[in-house]
């Protein structure tokens, strides 16, 4: 075991589009990554979501949002790390923009939609193309982005002048310069594997720039698709409050277990 960071992790087992243990305009950023969409490993998920096609995928991912609505405090940030799909459907082969049915979904949810910002995987071939090679037209552009949309609720945030808690959260120019420029190409991807499956994860640079992007010391930040907790170390390695919701028992078990080892006390998992 080892001393845990100034923050605080909080583990929930459940569904992300309902948390009531967690009370309203309690949370003040939410960071996550859901599962895609059209996207096969995710299709166990969404079928025992009893949600089969991709509509009803779509309305699972919704209702989290509205959930996040009501948990966030007015002037919260909502941060979606998502990728859209390619796959055959049943005319055929398609791109499924799950990017702007979410944009959609959450304004619908009442959120604000920000700026996004767009995410290149540097550790994508850049001849990875797909279709007829080099004979015109029937090639397909190589799909090697993800996006990291921003919502806001309600207004900006007020505090008070020169606000401790918001002056101990600066960051520097060059921090500041790198990351609110809209395309962020110096983060590699993450390994995807692990025994049984693949999990799903981002770096952990994605939610540590989050973290310091949209919330102050001592806040705290909500991911309603725990899964591997990347966001979770993040914020509370960067002394927020993080709590995180899994619904996969297996998965939650082995969050619950990582937690203990990092040091933050944990109610027994089921």
């Amino acid at each position: 075991m080892v001393d845990p960071p100034d923050g605080t992790v909080r583990l929930l087992q459940g569904d992300a589009r309902h948390q009531p243990l967690l009370a309203d305009a309690s949370v003040h950023l939410v960071a996550t990554s859901p599962p895609y969409p059209m996207i096969p490993q995710w299709d166990p998920l969404f079928r025992a979501l009893g949600a089969t096609d991709y509509a009803a995928q779509l309305r699972v991912l919704e209702g989290a949002w509205r959930e996040c609505h009501r948990l966030l405090v007015d002037g919260g940030i909502l941060a979606v790390v998502i990728g859209d799909a390619l796959r055959s459907g049943d005319e055929g082969f398609q791109l499924w923009p799950n990017h702007a049915e979410t944009q959609v979904a959450a304004a619908r949810a009442g959120f604000r939609p920000l700026p996004y910002l767009l995410w290149k995987k540097p550790t994508n071939k850049p001849n990875a193309f797909l279709g007829s090679g080099f004979l015109p037209p029937n090639a397909y552009v190589t799909l090697d982005c993800e996006f990291i949309l921003l919502f806001r609720k309600g207004t900006l945030r007020r505090f008070p002048p020169h606000d401790p808690r918001r002056r101990a959260s600066r960051f520097s120019r060059p921090e500041r310069d790198r990351w609110f420029s809209q395309l962020w190409e110096d983060i590699r991807g993450t390994p995807q594997r692990r025994a049984g499956g693949r999990t799903g994860a981002f770096p952990p640079e994605i939610p540590e720039r989050l973290v310091r992007m949209f919330s102050l010391v001592g806040d705290t930040v909500l991911d309603p698709f725990a899964g591997t907790g990347t966001t979770l170390w993040a914020a509370a390695a960067a002394g927020r409050h993080a709590i995180g919701v899994e619904w996969d028992p297996e998965v939650y078990r082995s969050l619950v277990a990582e937690a203990v080892r990092r040091g933050f006390d944990q109610p027994p998992h089921p």
